[in-house]
Order: C-alpha cells, then structure tokens, then sequence
C-alpha cells in the first residue's frame, strides 16, 4: 500500500518519475481515461479549497473513478469521532482517501489506521501535491529543475517545507529569504541536509529578499497568512511588509525570470498586483498543472505506475 504523505519519503528518481507520469497524463489524457475505472476516492477536508479539492475531484472522474467529498461539518476528525474510528470505517467503503487537515498529527494517525492509500492534500507542516505540480510547471518551461536558482520569499510555511523537501532531495539550489522568527523549521532544514548531502542540492537560509532574488531563475511566494493564523494578521504583515515580491525585487532576479504562487494570493501584500499579472507570473499555469499532479499521484497510490 502506497501513502503519499510527505515529499521526504520519496527518491529523486521516484519524484522525477511522478513528473514524468504527470506530463505524460497532460499530453496524452487518452492512454489514462480507464485508469482508475471502479475506483472510489474520499475527499475529507477540515480546510477550505479551490485548487487541491477541484484537481482530485476532477481528477478521479477524467481517471474513470468516482470522486466522494466531505466538508469539514460532516466528519469533524477527532470531536464528533475519533481519528481511528473514521479511518477504520471509510476504509471498508473506498480505495483511497484524500485528506486535508490542520494538523500533520491527526494525518499520520489517519494514516496509521487506515488500510487504504491516503494523500495529503494539505497539513500544517506540509503541502507536498503542490509542490509536485510547481515541478510539473518548472519542467515543463524550464526543462532541468536542477539549474535553477529558486528563490522562496516570505513565511518559512509548509509550502517552503515541501519546497526544501523537493529541492534537497533533487539535487537543486533553492535560496529562503524568511524573517528570523519565520523561518523554516529546524527539523525540516536538517532532514535536508542530509537530502542534500546525497543530492548535492543547495538550501540557503537567509533574511534578505534581495540576495534571495539576484540572478533567480524562480520568485516564489505565499501568502504571509495562512488558514488558521488569522488572529496574527497585523503582526505579520509588519514583520513581513519588506518581504514582498515587487517590481524591485523582480529586477534583481534574471530577465526570463518566472514568478511563482501557490495561490490564493493577499495581492499587494506577499506579491503586487503589478508582478502578478505581469509577463513574469506562471500562478494559472501553476494552479492548472494541479490536476495533472493530482491525477498522477492517484494513479501512483492505486496503480503503482
């Protein structure tokens, strides 16, 4: 059985091969239209979503699966059931689940008891099927993700774990400009200073929006924000007003640049709407190849391709 959980737990080869299988899906949709025929897929999410829930949701009926969705009323993980329990009981009725939750601890105790795949679709400590779909992305128009300077400004979030995760693990030079209170965690860095070791991939650690972006092949952004932290609003956007990607910052990086967002963007806080709409920003195309990441990992978790 086959969870896809944390980006850590995959190879460079198995994560080069999901992006193979990924823009396989996208250009040849007809070879895969069977492939998860008889399939049902749970949707269970504690948060809100537009982009993750529309690409599995979509993603297992273009498969030929059946897509089931929960919204956060129905199943309230962990108060009006426990854990196990719903992860015991769904697994009698679907083949895979798609979780999206607050917390990366009740994802590994659904995970723990549950006999069926699960996808994390989004915990606090990680998002790693976005991050799929920015490699999709990056391949796609930037051929070997390898030679790119990436630079991550901004909250040191779960989006940057997955990134770190990604770039460590692949061999790539991903440079984080965070505030120091903001930054990644400890345990996320050193996991990929052993990644890195193997990969000869290039994590930077640093507090300067500028340095991060000179010579970047990549800006990538998020918001400063995220679901669960609205009470720091206003904190955050003070630590944070010089960490934004703006026309400034966009002139420091190369001049075939691409702008970067996992969206939904707080526009003229983490990024301007200048550089959003500009010529630079990638944010539709990124969101799009959601659903061939979607698609690919469920093929990968119910399949084994």
């Amino acid at each position: 059985m086959r969870h896809f959980v944390s980006l850590k737990d995959f190879s460079a080869e198995q994560l080069h091969e999901l992006v193979d299988l990924s823009l396989d899906i996208k250009n040849n949709p007809q070879r895969y239209e069977n492939a998860l025929s008889g399939k049902y897929v749970g949707l269970i999410f504690e948060k809100p979503s537009l982009r993750t829930k529309t690409a599995f949701y979509v993603g297992a009926l273009e498969l030929g699966g059946k897509a089931i969705y929960y919204s956060p009323e129905e199943i309230q993980l962990g108060r009006r059931e426990k854990i196990s329990d719903v992860a015991a009981t769904i697994s009698t009725f679907i083949d895979a689940v798609v979780l999206r939750t607050f917390s990366h601890e009740a994802l590994l105790e659904f995970v723990k008891f549950s006999s069926l795949p699960v996808i994390n679709a989004l915990s606090d400590l990680v998002h790693p099927t976005q991050i799929l779909g920015d490699l999709i992305t990056l391949k796609e128009l930037k051929n070997d993700v390898k030679d790119l300077k990436v630079a991550y400004i901004g909250d040191g979030n779960n989006v940057c774990h997955s990134l770190i995760h990604a770039f460590s693990i692949i061999g790539g030079n991903l440079h984080i400009a965070a505030p120091k209170q903001y930054q990644p965690d400890k345990k996320i860095m050193q996991e990929a200073g052993i990644f890195a070791k193997q990969s000869c991939g290039r994590i930077t650690l640093d507090n300067s929006p500028q340095r991060a972006a000179e010579g970047a092949d990549v800006l990538y952004t998020d918001v400063w924000t995220s679901m669960g932290q609205e009470k720091e609003q206003q904190k955050r956007k003070k630590v944070f007003k010089n960490f934004q990607i703006n026309d400034a910052i966009v002139s420091l990086a190369k001049k075939d640049c691409v702008v970067m967002h996992c969206l939904p963007a707080h526009r003229g806080e983490e990024i301007t709407e200048s550089v959003l709409n500009s010529k630079h920003s990638i944010v539709f195309l990124q969101a799009e190849n959601r659903l061939y990441a979607a698609k690919a990992i469920l093929v990968w978790v119910l399949k084994g391709l």
